[in-house]
């Protein structure tokens, strides 16, 4: 005898609410599978397996908990008639594979994608994918989305609804291709067919930022470095990260802040690159020696070498705060900097990887080297990325016109 009802599993969320499981009993046997929603215990009949009127959209959703019930029958029915000698292994292989609900549901398995970088250590990745995921709950208004739900439409919708809250190209791109990938990883892992893919008619390419990149010369960035800071001192570390960015081929805040003193032996610094996972090493030059001794001076007690993070196994939210505040604070004294040595390009962190590039650029170094030594994985990322720096050297090559 094998029984089907949809319950309340007694893992309060996050949201104050519990999810809705359907379970299945066989043979004194129990597995559970997720639907898409989740409920207060005043919006749900615990007898019935249903919910109540105190849910919003209570009748729809009731009826979409029938068909799931439905669709287990079903499969119940095709094995019993093709397979008399049926478990409860293969009702939960088939129903995972063809008719899991949670399958269809976007916002658990984009949860799913979120703890997974965590895991890995990929921190922005996870920090992007979070943030997008509370941008779309807002936008559909806290409403359970199905992954068919996310049309072109809807994207064009989202679009919209995110302009009008002053997001620009940029940033709405971000957005989209952290959705985007969600869909990929879905397709790839067989949680969704290929034809939900609403990414082949709405194109996120359109989305590239307009925003010219900045890089300063290479006179200016000695400017930087060779600032008298004595009446300064609250410039003292941003001054320090800017320059040991640059000289260590841009490696990015992110980084930086996570770089501890183990990862230096001898003349040479070893790091995994947090955004590709690039594994770097690189020559320790005069200006990140200086700086590496001063803070060696300085020590704080944790292993990092910057004092960005101030303590040991921080969780993901303390680490991702901490960050995104000391990170603020770095862009804004860059433009104190900026402002103390003249250089009328407004200065950010990332200023200075596009300043690396760019000095050997006008050094005459190859784009192949440039582009091995900042861990592109091709040189037409490199190529693309050259080409919106700095146009000095094709001002001075216009030059000899004169």
């Amino acid at each position: 005898m094998i029984s089907f009802k949809t319950v309340l599993r007694k893992k309060k969320l996050s949201t104050g609410k519990y999810p809705v499981y359907l379970r299945i009993t066989k043979d004194r046997k129990t597995i559970f599978f997720r639907t898409p929603y989740t409920s207060s215990v005043k919006e749900w009949d615990e007898k019935q397996g249903k919910f109540t009127k105190h849910a919003s959209d209570y009748l729809s959703k009731n009826r979409l908990l029938l068909k799931f019930i439905d669709r287990a029958t079903n499969i119940v029915t095709n094995l019993e008639q093709n397979k008399s000698d049926y478990t409860l292994s293969d009702v939960e292989h088939t129903l995972r594979i063809e008719t899991n609900p949670v399958g269809k549901a976007i916002y658990p398995f984009w949860e799913e994608i979120i703890s997974e970088q965590k895991l890995a250590g990929r921190t922005g990745n996870a920090r992007i994918h979070s943030d997008t995921l509370i941008s779309v709950k807002k936008f559909s208004k806290g409403k359970e989305l199905i992954f068919h739900q996310i049309t072109p439409e809807f994207l064009e919708k989202y679009e919209s609804w995110l302009r009008s809250r002053g997001g620009t190209d940029g940033g709405i791109g971000v957005k989209m291709r952290s959705i985007r990938s969600v869909f990929n990883s879905a397709i790839k892992r067989g949680r969704i067919k290929e034809d939900l893919y609403p990414f082949k008619f709405y194109k996120v390419s359109k989305l590239k930022g307009k925003g010219i990149k900045k890089a300063l010369k290479l006179e200016d960035i000695q400017k930087v470095a060779q600032l008298d800071l004595s009446e300064y001192p609250t410039l003292i570390d941003t001054r320090n990260y800017f320059i040991f960015s640059f000289y260590t081929r841009g490696m990015n805040f992110a980084d930086m802040a996570t770089l501890k003193w183990s990862d230096i032996s001898d003349d040479r610094i070893y790091y995994t690159r947090s955004k590709t996972k690039g594994n770097f090493q690189i020559k320790i030059l005069p200006p990140v020696q200086e700086i590496l001794n001063y803070y060696k001076g300085r020590r704080t007690p944790t292993d990092y070498v910057f004092p960005i993070l101030l303590e040991q196994g921080m969780t993901f939210s303390h680490l991702e705060n901490r960050k995104r505040k000391v990170l603020k604070r770095y862009n804004k004294r860059l433009k104190e900097i900026a402002a103390l040595c003249g250089i009328d390009k407004p200065l950010s962190s990332y200023v200075a990887r596009h300043s690396y590039a760019n000095s050997l650029k006008q050094k005459g170094i190859s784009t192949d080297i440039i582009s091995e030594s900042m861990g592109h994985q091709n040189i037409a990322i490199t190529q693309a990325y050259l080409k919106e720096l700095d146009n000095s050297l094709i001002d001075e090559a216009m030059e000899v016109l004169l």
